[in-house]
């Protein structure tokens, strides 16, 4: 096979992915549109009898970056909430910055801006005191990986806010692409490996000055060292569903599985 046969292969396999992805993402967005419909339509009957009262917001907490940055259009985690947002549904987004690369204060910030949807930023551990006073009426995330049991593994500190939102009540659900399950696993817990990264992410951080220049600044004592795990593993029962392309599921082998029965036997 000639070397331009073969890079005009890889361009359209390439293409294909991309276009499989989209469409993936904007499944996941259509199923979980109306998880946070029927939120906003509670919050709505709640709100009826008081005379001029606005209209309610549906408030979701995410953490790290699931949006168009990373998968192409729309997104995981972030996919619902644009087309709720695109459907007229008032929703606010809680960001979780991320540390300690940051990639909510940076880049899933700067996507919901770009899309015109209302969002604040908060410190990571900021999370638990908002579901405390019934300021979250959901939780959705993205996943690295997938087990087929329903364990994610996302960014460190997707487990803490789990907890966190099962101890108030407030719905944990996970934006998950077929593409991210891995459906030889069963324990996450055991068979995951989580990555250590380079300490210096924890050491550093960077941001803009005040003449619009990116700087490095170092956060802790020279002497003290750190470690820098960058993923964490959610158990499946800490989930109350997986948003994948074809539909929401439990967080659970049955769930998936009716959902793929190709993946059916293992």
């Amino acid at each position: 096979m000639a070397i331009a046969e073969q890079i005009s292969k890889i361009r359209q396999t390439a293409h294909d992915i991309t276009e499989e992805s989209v469409i993936h993402c904007r499944s996941i967005g259509e199923h979980g549109l109306k998880l946070i419909e029927e939120i906003y339509k509670r919050k709505l009957q709640q709100s009826a009898p008081i005379v001029n009262r606005k209209s309610p917001i549906v408030n979701i907490l995410t953490h790290c970056n699931a949006g168009w940055l990373a998968c192409i259009d729309h997104g995981t985690a972030t996919a619902p909430i644009y087309a709720a947002h695109d459907r007229g549904i008032p929703v606010h987004v809680w960001v979780d910055e991320t540390r300690p690369r940051n990639q909510g204060a940076s880049l899933t910030a700067f996507e919901l801006g770009e899309h015109g949807v209302p969002h604040t930023v908060i410190a990571d551990n900021t999370g638990g005191h908002l579901m405390q006073h019934g300021m979250v009426d959901m939780v959705i995330v993205g996943t690295d990986r997938t087990t087929r049991t329903g364990d994610v593994a996302n960014k460190i500190g997707t487990y803490l806010k789990a907890l966190a939102a099962a101890d108030n009540g407030v719905p944990f659900y996970v934006g998950v692409p077929s593409s991210s399950i891995d459906w030889c696993l069963r324990n996450g817990l055991t068979e995951i490996p989580i990555e250590e990264r380079d300490v210096w992410e924890v050491h550093f951080i960077s941001g803009l000055d005040e003449a619009g220049r990116v700087r490095e600044v170092r956060l802790t004592p020279a002497g003290s060292p750190a470690a820098n795990y960058a993923f964490d593993v959610t158990p499946a029962r800490l989930v109350t569903g997986l948003i994948t392309e074809r539909g929401v599921c439990a967080a659970s082998e049955a769930g998936l599985v009716g959902l793929f029965p190709e993946e059916g036997k293992f």
